[in-house]
């Protein structure tokens, strides 16, 4: 369950930054102070829209079965993996920025006395954090029965312990443990969680007859690391490892992780031909 605790940490800290920054702009404002209260009310809001979300999902896997099941768990770990790769991007171009845009609203929200407004956008980062929450967890196998339904809700207990005090120790600053530290962690983690999950998605088409697999095996490494025992179960969780991938397997992963690489590089190189624009202007 350790994926488990990972995605709630991240998001959980995630949905704090956000708080965090609403509340202190509200607490260093006299005049602005009455919005606390509307602040609060989304935070409950958007809690509530991200449970709502749950219980439907959990709605539609009772209803469904058999192929309709699968077609649909299927969806769900594909829609995951694109959710986590789009959101690690929407992090690195508005993480900067993000304090100065929550504070430019806030500063609208006073000047029309708008609380409404304010209380809106609480419950959509809280709910667009436990949305995707509730859409990763599921993805990796949220569903479980007995003694995994308890285990899972312990590992979220977990997770949101962790994220109450890694938020705490970024607050009080530090070098060891920055803010830049902190993403650039979660970011590199998300990413290879995102590629486990398209690979696990690609392995179920395999089963399903939708896709052809070209060669299978391509090789076996379980002689080094066998993704059957804890550790190399761990391990393909987390990163995608198969001991016997599919060729078609392969071809997918690294086509993934070509386009995050290109992904990830693009913004640097945008950012040196704006200065060598402006030093040549």
């Amino acid at each position: 369950m350790g994926n488990t605790v990972f995605i709630v940490w991240r998001e959980s800290v995630e949905a704090m930054l956000v708080i965090g920054i609403l509340h202190a702009w509200l607490s260093s404002r006299a005049e602005a102070r009455a919005g606390l209260r509307f602040l609060w009310g989304g935070v409950v809001a958007g809690l509530g829209l991200a449970g709502l979300l749950a219980l439907v999902m959990l709605k539609v896997q009772g209803e469904l079965a058999g192929e309709a099941m699968e077609y649909f768990q299927i969806g769900m770990m594909l829609l995951a993996a694109g959710l986590i790769t789009q959101m690690v991007f929407w992090m690195r171009r508005h993480g900067r920025t993000l304090k100065r845009e929550l504070e430019a609203g806030m500063d609208r929200a006073l000047e029309r006395a708008s609380w409404w407004g304010m209380a809106t956008l609480a419950a959509l980062a809280v709910g667009r954090e436990g949305a995707e929450t509730v859409i990763f967890l599921y993805g990796m196998g949220m569903a479980r029965g007995g003694a995994g339904q308890a285990a899972f809700w312990g590992s979220a207990a977990l997770g949101f312990g962790a994220a109450l005090l890694t938020f705490w120790l970024l607050s009080r600053g530090g070098r060891l443990f920055s803010w830049r530290a902190f993403f650039r962690f979660s970011e590199a983690v998300l990413l290879l969680l995102a590629g486990a999950l398209l690979v696990e998605g690609v392995d179920r088409m395999f089963g399903m007859g939708w896709l052809p697999p070209l060669l299978d095996p391509l090789w076996d490494s379980s002689a080094l690391l066998d993704d059957s025992t804890r550790i190399g179960s761990l391990v393909a969780a987390l990163t995608g490892y198969r001991a016997q991938p599919a060729l078609l397997v392969v071809l997918v992963y690294a086509a993934y992780w070509m386009l995050v690489l290109f992904m990830l590089r693009r913004p640097q190189r945008l950012q040196q031909k704006t200065t060598r624009t402006v030093e040549a202007g």
